[in-house]
């Protein structure tokens, strides 16, 4: 396995397949130097370092001492040349993981001559050039592989965004009752936390219990924060006697599973134009209705006290409306009256005319511009960093409707755009300064999502945050474990009641990185503290601990549990149950079934999807899913 990178996923992803999958791994950074300049090694081993740290926590952690290797290797560009040279014409994967996607896709195709059959991975921001990449790749694998297997091509190459795998975990940190969401074939699967029941009850376990968290009504302490928080591990996956056993500790269960509103989501992002209730405030519609009401009245009392035809009636009214009626000296004195009242709607009316076409010049000319929080907003989100993980953030809580209030210090951020065709309102300044995060209206928030770069302003932003509202649900972006995990301690104990977490965006996207490069579609990873549960579509053919077994007798506590089985036919399948299907909405045969029995007996043709831990998932692959031992000789 290669993985070439120059930041924090590389890293985990790197120990991921180290630790969990037990490959041979070879990391390419870039060097610390020019190239012509001596080689930067004191880089490459304290890189090298924290890849061995990460391991010895995975490793620590999951109680096993079989782990693969990891080498470093440092390569300027990424060409044929320096591709061959680490070996990508005899490797089974490769991860293209730099920040950078223009270096990614040119590595990519430089490696996909170089080895038709190497399966790729590759971290790309855009989505719709993500689709096209997939497609050119695979084509070539095809072009150069004639009996290539259809189902080793589905996973020939992958193209995924560390950015959209973790948002739906970080916008449902800030969502009460959605904590945890992961979707499959349209449907949102919703995992949500118990917290203990009270003396005589028992919890709610909804459709299946997922996780029991390492959190106990004595010590709040060390609810949250790593592996080793608390005086118990959480434990994943557990059965029915250790759920029954687990006396005063929280726990996560499956409580839901929804529809997906398809196709409603896109529509909202995509519309450009502007409502009519931003032209016109609520005070001058009303202005205008109560006058459009009173030349309704005096149109119809005209035509009662006059007789005429309505349409001559009303006729009169707009005349004596706009002043261009004779005066009415001979006429009756009610319809002299009328002829006043209409005059004095008309005098009315020309202010209202005005209001309305200096509000909506207004409302034009501001109409790029970002939108001030507004005054009697409350139970908010506020969105603290809009980089590329803020912003796929800011389209998920869009999407399900959720408040947000934006904060951001570069007014040339790569989420403005979107905060502004949104309409999300949108403060500019620095959360670390006074008086931001009060235009933010903080106090009156319901979260906070701390998503930049920067952990110290994290925090800082969240122990501000905490002093002005100490019960607020606070979501930070944290990368050192030893650090998140002090930062828990310090927050529970201080705040025992509030609502706390830490997420790595690394952390929550190495799982789908690693599983891809082994030959499955990670569906999503649910976050269990400082752990991931992941979800995963799996053929039961060949694999010995599904085929044959019922669903009771597959399941292994720790390590995996059948949730869902695909009914429709193999030809019928999506070949990725993580996306949005392409029918939105029409009727497809067959489809995902939840409910299932626990003697139903897995035959070799069925689909299903499972909950696993990691090192369950890595067994339950093995070596079997390499791109290679898939293909027909050429």
């Amino acid at each position: 396995m290669i993985v070439c990178g120059d930041d924090a996923l590389a890293e985990r992803l790197a120990a991921e397949l180290a630790t969990v999958y037990r490959e041979r791994v070879t990391l390419v950074v870039p060097p610390s130097r020019p190239p012509g300049a001596p080689t930067g090694r004191a880089r490459a081993v304290a890189l090298l370092g924290r890849i061995q740290t990460a391991m010895n926590r995975t490793e620590n952690s999951t109680g096993s001492g079989a782990t693969g290797t990891a080498r470093i290797v440092e390569a300027a560009v990424l060409d044929e040349a320096a591709l061959a040279e680490m070996g990508v014409r005899e490797a089974a994967a490769l991860a293209l993981v730099y920040d950078d996607d223009e270096t990614n896709i040119h590595a990519a195709l430089a490696a996909r001559r170089l080895n038709p059959r190497l399966r790729l991975v590759i971290r790309l921001y855009n989505r719709k050039l993500g689709q096209h990449l997939e497609e050119l790749l695979d084509q070539a694998a095809v072009l150069a592989v004639p009996g290539l297997d259809p189902e080793a091509l589905d996973t020939s190459t992958t193209v995924l965004s560390d950015a959209d795998t973790a948002a739906p975990a970080l916008a449902a940190t800030a969502v009460a009752g959605t904590s945890k969401v992961v979707q499959a074939d349209g449907l949102l699967l919703r995992a949500v936390e118990r917290t203990p029941p009270g003396r005589g009850r028992v919890a709610d376990p909804g459709l299946c219990t997922l996780a029991v968290l390492s959190s106990t009504t004595i010590d709040p302490a060390g609810a949250e924060g790593s592996d080793a928080s608390g005086r118990e591990a959480p434990i994943l996956l557990p059965d029915d006697d250790t759920v029954a056993g687990a006396t005063g500790r929280g726990m996560v269960v499956l409580e839901t599973v929804t529809h997906t509103a398809s196709g409603s989501a896109p529509r909202r992002l995509a519309g450009r134009g502007l409502p009519l209730g931003s032209l016109f405030s609520r005070r001058l519609r009303w202005s205008l209705a109560g006058l459009v009401g009173c030349v309704l009245g005096v149109a119809v009392a005209t035509w009662l006290t006059t007789g005429d035809h309505p349409l001559h009636a009303a006729y009169l009214t707009l005349l004596d409306l706009f002043a261009i009626g004779d005066p009415a000296l001979d006429e009756p004195t009610a319809r002299q009256v009328l002829q006043l009242l209409a005059g004095l709607a008309g005098l009315l009316l020309m202010p209202v005319l005005l209001a309305a076409v200096l509000e909506a010049l207004g409302t034009f000319r501001t109409a790029s511009a970002l939108r001030r929080p507004p005054r009697g907003l409350s139970d908010h989100v506020v969105l603290l960093g809009l980089g590329k993980v803020g912003t796929r953030v800011l389209a998920r809580l869009r999407e399900l409707d959720i408040p947000v209030v934006c904060v951001e210090e570069d007014p040339e951020a790569r989420g403005i755009p979107l905060a502004r065709r949104l309409r999300v309102p949108t403060v500019l300044g620095d959360a670390t300064q006074e008086g931001v995060l009060e235009a933010a209206k903080i106090d009156r928030a319901h979260a906070l999502l701390a998503l930049t770069s920067s952990d110290t302003t994290n925090l800082e932003a969240a122990l501000y945050a905490r002093s002005v509202e100490p019960d607020l649900r606070v979501a930070l972006r944290l990368y050192d474990d030893g650090f998140a995990t002090a930062v828990y301690r310090t927050l529970r104990t201080a705040h025992p009641r509030a609502l706390t977490r830490s997420r790595s965006v690394s952390t929550l996207a190495a799982p789908a990185f690693a599983g891809a490069m082994m030959g499955r579609r990670v569906l999503g990873a649910i976050p269990v503290e400082r752990r991931v549960l992941l979800f995963a579509a799996l053929d039961v053919a060949a694999h010995p601990q599904l085929e044959g077994r019922t669903i009771a007798a597959s399941f292994r506590p720790g390590k995996w549990r059948v949730l869902a089985l695909d009914t429709a036919e193999p030809d019928e399948r999506l070949p990725d149950l993580a996306a949005t299907p392409a029918h939105h909405g029409a009727v497809r045969p067959g489809g995902l079934v939840w409910d299932l029995h626990p003697g139903y007996v897995l035959r070799p043709e069925d689909r299903v999807v499972l909950a696993a831990t990691r090192q369950g998932l890595a067994e339950l692959l093995g070596r079997q899913s390499r791109l290679g031992a898939r293909t027909t000789d050429a």
